[in-house]
């Protein structure tokens, strides 16, 4: 990587802390009303400042280099010293209206922050963060709303030495992004409450954890449901009950059925016991039956299902074995009675299928494929993505990207979560635990697990042709309670998830909840 020897132009102002600047040394005679040289093109490899670009601060840091995404180069920070760099250029003349700032970024991540700006716009400035991905880039996107003919577009790094990113392809176009999705899995919460779990605000007061985590922004619940339980949770009658807290604080709700007694995933998918026997033929109509009956009960006590999963992580299919994905008919079949049976409770309930390993495109496209090819009907599509097992950020953003695309259906992150540390509250091992288990650059702490759900968010937030519905934090309230273990049919079980869950093992809501805020 080259990094040119650079001064600092004593034109520019000091250093503020956080550039938090309010108004900018950029001259009306040099601003322009559209995004120049956004490929860090015109002034070659090694330009100190980049043709169209102004920078701020630490400005020997910034500069272009070769490696570009496409073309030749890149806007790149670095330095081997700590440092507080902006790369920004003032557009004026600007129709006012709503914009999305479209850039491709990597970042060996490290730094106090490293994020994409819109300011000085007329309003509140908006940021995302870089994701760290020190490979494949990651496109992300920044809308705003200008109100006063001009914007700053700004590319800032506070980083401690050694520390860098990329940045190439910047493009800011009318248009505007967000998550109508910002949800949480909350299946655990009332066997939790039953066994005495306690949920805190942040500053520790005791409360309803539906009520503090709809503060916090939540505004869609998951919920799973089995057929007939060992221990009598995630059952209907639950589901009924729960529905009714959600609904009761103005979120959505998503009922995520298994189709199972108890977990179903991609390395299980068994028959509830009273399916057991059943062949092909009666086992659609079990489908059909099970789902109505639950999904019309919810809609008879006014709690509408918003959002359903026919079927949970089903990458092999569900109902073992007559329906595996070795038999395409059949599952299809399965399938689209499920569908059929949510549509005629409420047509407008969303119908997704969901698989596991959101990174892997090549399953997921054989996968999807295949069931377009065999009939099987769906409204959207939901992934499982955990960065410990499921591939890189980039993996991630390419497997999303082509689903939305290529079967021009909305995508949503069904599943995903991040440890806050790695040590157990109870005597169950956690399911993540050591830290060579983690992703780079996202350490097991409350920072670390609140970055991961943010640029999680991010991804999805910039999913083209706004098909990035939101994302769904796993199993947020299953706190270390004695009884409330992974194993439905033995008490004395343990948890091994209490450390990604968003209470603390002093109960109290974590500073990942602000996740729920993006935008």
């Amino acid at each position: 990587m080259f990094h040119p020897r650079r001064t600092l132009r004593a034109l520019l102002p000091p250093l503020v802390a956080g550039l938090a600047l309010t108004a900018l040394p950029a001259p009306a005679a040099t601003a322009a009303s559209t995004l120049t040289n956004g490929g860090f093109e015109d002034g070659g490899s090694g330009a100190a400042t980049p043709n169209g670009w102004s920078e701020y601060g630490d400005t020997g840091a910034s500069f272009s280099e070769p490696g570009g995404r496409s073309g030749g180069h890149r806007l790149s920070h670095w330095s081997s010293s700590a440092y507080k760099v902006e790369t920004y250029q003032y557009l004026s003349g600007l129709a006012n209206g709503n914009y999305r700032l479209t850039a491709w970024v990597r970042s060996g991540g490290g730094q106090n922050a490293a994020h994409l700006a819109l300011k000085n716009c007329g309003g509140a400035e908006q940021r995302t963060d870089l994701p760290v991905s020190a490979g494949g880039w990651i496109r992300i996107v920044v809308p705003v709303r200008v109100t006063n003919n001009q914007c700053t577009v700004s590319v800032t790094s506070d980083a401690n030495a050694g520390n860098w990113i990329n940045v190439d392809d910047l493009t800011l176009a009318p248009g505007t992004s967000g998550l109508s999705v910002k949800g949480a899995d909350i299946s655990s919460l009332p066997k939790s409450e039953a066994r005495g779990g306690v949920y805190r605000t942040a500053s520790g007061t005791a409360g309803d954890p539906v009520a503090i985590l709809r503060s916090a922004g939540m505004n869609y619940a998951r919920l799973k449901v089995w057929v007939n339980p060992a221990d009598g949770y995630n059952d209907k009658a639950r589901v009924l009950a729960m529905a009714k807290r959600v609904k009761a604080r103005g979120m959505k709700l998503l009922v995520d059925f298994h189709y199972s007694d108890s977990w179903a995933d991609p390395g299980k998918q068994t028959k509830p016991a009273a399916w057991a026997g059943h062949g092909y033929g009666q086992l659609k109509k079990d489908v059909y039956d099970h789902t109505y009956d639950v999904l019309s009960a919810l809609k008879a006590q006014g709690t509408t299902a918003d959002m359903v999963q026919i079927g949970n992580e089903i990458n092999g299919g569900m109902l073992w074995n007559e329906g595996s994905t070795d038999n395409w008919p059949q599952l299809a079949g399965l399938l689209n009675s499920g569908y059929d049976a949510a549509k005629a409770v409420s047509p407008s309930t969303v119908a997704a299928l969901h698989l596991a390993e959101g990174g892997d495109l090549d399953g997921t496209r054989w996968w999807f494929d295949n069931a377009v090819s065999h009939g099987v009907r769906f409204d959207a599509i939901g992934l499982s993505y955990y960065g410990y097992w499921h591939g890189t950020l980039h993996d991630f953003q390419t497997t999303l990207d082509d689903a939305a695309a290529r079967y021009r259906k909305p995508v949503f992150v069904a599943e995903t979560a991040y440890p806050f540390r790695l040590d157990s509250e109870d005597a169950h091992e956690n399911i993540i635990d050591r830290a060579e288990e983690l992703v780079p650059g996202y350490p097991a702490s409350t920072a670390g697990q609140t970055r991961w759900m943010n640029d999680v968010a991010s991804i999805v937030e910039a999913v083209p042709d706004g098909r990035g519905l939101g994302v769904f934090s796993w199993e947020a309230t299953w706190t270390a309670r004695t009884g409330n273990g992974w194993d439905p049919a033995d008490p004395s079980s343990g948890n091994g998830w209490e450390n990604q869950a968003l209470f603390g093992y002093d109960d109290r809501a974590l500073p990942a909840t602000a996740w729920f805020r993006h935008r």
